[in-house]
């Protein structure tokens, strides 16, 4: 794949941040990663909008139960880094 070189500016501290947590595969393949998955978050919205102006918009009972199943994948994620963390 080709790539390009650019420039770009990051708040240090966030840079700090990725760099204590990038490993062997380097911070200009985290920061690609970031951008696809923010590219990829961008088109769910784009979908989501096009849902919505299809089929109306989500009802309180929806929102709810969205709102509750990414709270437990947060809390999964969580439990994972606590237990990663612990073990190593």
């Amino acid at each position: 794949m080709a790539t390009r070189k650019v420039t770009v500016t990051i708040p240090e501290d966030l840079l700090e941040e990725i760099r204590a947590e990038v490993t062997d595969r380097g911070l200009s393949a985290y920061i690609a990663d970031a951008v696809r998955a923010q590219r990829d978050r961008d088109r769910l919205l784009e979908l989501a909008q096009w849902l919505q102006d299809e089929h109306g918009p989500l009802t309180d009972a929806e929102r709810a139960t969205a709102a509750a199943e990414l709270a437990a994948v947060d809390a999964e994620h969580a439990r994972r880094r606590t237990a990663q963390r612990r073990s190593a």
